[in-house]
């Protein structure tokens, strides 16, 4: 069983994601730092990817129509329906 990835707080890893490219985009890095710059942004933006992935199947899983939502227990039959 693999780890569960922690939650990220999203407003703070977008806005670190900002202040990242605000330093690529001043063009003052040194190559080395620009590559580390980047190696974070690309890391920061995939975390902001699955956070919204993540809020976006509990928003379909609230709001679906007719179907069981994953969010509560399965019901249990009972074999009175015969």
């Amino acid at each position: 069983m693999s780890p569960k990835p922690k939650k990220i707080d999203f407003e703070k890893t977008l806005a670190e994601l900002e202040s990242v490219v605000a330093r690529m985009e001043q063009g003052e890095l040194s190559l080395e730092d620009s590559l580390k710059e980047f190696e974070r942004g690309i890391s920061l933006t995939r975390a902001c990817q699955q956070a919204l992935a993540d809020a976006e199947q509990r928003v379909s899983q609230l709001t679906a129509d007719g179907r069981e939502s994953a969010l509560s227990p399965p019901r249990e039959e009972s074999d009175d329906a015969n």
